[in-house]
């Protein structure tokens, strides 16, 4: 093997390690590391020792807004974990077509040496010089229609090392960009996992300055404006026109979801113990037989949109202006979804958050 080979090979090699140790569970990106409580802000809102209605409902909005910013930095975190992904299997794959690609090309140079060896041997005449030196007319013509598949041959030879090596030229540039596109995905990643962190850091701070029974009021004071948007929604008679059944598919997607319920909230989880929104409605049809984007961002702008009347148990509501958060429509005016860290996957009113639109995964 020549020494341009076993480089050639030694990068490829390095190239699908360097993929494999950022690709694999349990390296920089596996788990949130231990954050650092932020500083206290002005944006944090006072808490007297008792609090009131009014203190508890700012305490709610504050939370709501935080738990919000986390929810869209990990789309983002989730986004770039899946183009990582993708870019990953594209340089392992253009890996192997560099290291392929070399074999070919050592094959050709050996046969081209191989071809200018033998027109050595024979004093370095070409066969048609040599032809016209023969007084045999049956050598002549014989000998003429092997010049001719000669001169094919070469000419096939030099044609096909000038497109491997084009080929190499290009697998390596693609490389090289799928590189760059992971590094600057890596960047990504990092910087939602800093936010994310953050924003569930001060979260948890100021709901550690509850005592209990203010936790037990704050709770309630959710459940009391999630059951008043539930009831706005309602009644505006829009289930009267949701009478659509599930896609067999659509059942499917519906009981595994179901069968998650109870199971905590984890930013960039997609099961088995744990999810996030995102994470639990993409395993919920995976599990139905239908891949579909990770994100609920994504989800909203790849999948079907369905009017909301005509929606069907199995069928994605999306919410939020900026669509960062999703749940899986499950009939009756009710959703599964995960909420946010602090709580579990839970049955809750379709209409208790802002609805963005809904989408259909087996349109």
């Amino acid at each position: 093997m020549g020494t341009g080979k076993r480089g050639l090979l030694t990068a490829a090699v390095t190239v699908v390690c360097a993929v494999t140790v950022l690709g694999a569970p349990g390296t920089a990106f596996a788990s949130p590391s231990p954050t650092p409580s932020p500083s206290a802000s002005s944006t944090t809102p006072p808490l007297p020792s008792t609090a009131s209605n009014k203190d508890l409902e700012a305490v709610r909005t504050k939370l709501e807004a935080l738990y919000h910013d986390a929810a869209v930095a990990t789309d983002a975190y989730n986004a770039a974990e899946e183009a990582a992904k993708k870019q990953s299997a594209e340089i392992v794959e253009l890996a192997k077509k560099i290291v392929a690609g070399q074999e070919k090309l050592d094959d050709l140079k050996d046969r081209a040496g191989a071809a200018a060896r033998a027109q050595y041997r024979t004093g370095g005449l070409p066969d048609e010089a040599q032809l016209m030196l023969t007084d045999d007319p049956s050598e002549f013509l014989d000998g003429a229609g092997r010049a001719l598949q000669g001169q094919r041959a070469t000419k096939g030879l030099i044609g096909e090392l000038a497109r491997t090596q084009q080929d190499l030229e290009q697998y390596s540039k693609d490389a090289s960009t799928q590189w760059q596109k992971l590094e600057a995905g890596r960047k990504t990643k990092a910087a939602a996992q800093k936010r994310i962190e953050k924003q569930i850091a001060a979260a948890e701070k100021l709901e550690s300055r509850l005592e209990k029974k203010e936790k037990e009021r704050l709770e309630q004071l959710e459940a009391q404006v999630a059951l008043e948007a539930q009831t706005a929604w309602l009644d505006t008679g829009v289930l009267d026109e949701i009478n659509s059944a599930a896609s067999v598919q659509g059942k499917k997607a519906v009981q595994f979801a179901t069968a998650q319920i109870g199971k905590p909230y984890v930013w960039g989880a997609e099961g088995p113990d744990s999810f996030d929104c995102s994470g639990l409605t993409s395993e919920a049809w995976r599990g139905a037989g239908q891949a579909i984007p990770r994100t609920s961002q994504e989800q909203w702008k790849q999948l079907p949109h369905i009017a909301v009347e005509d929606m069907r148990p199995g069928d994605l509501i999306i919410y939020f202006d900026d669509a960062s958060h999703v749940a899986l429509y499950v009939g009756d005016g009710a959703i599964i979804h995960a909420p946010r860290p602090g709580r579990t996957v839970t049955l809750a009113g379709a209409g208790s958050m802002p609805i963005l639109g809904v989408v259909r995964p087996d349109a």
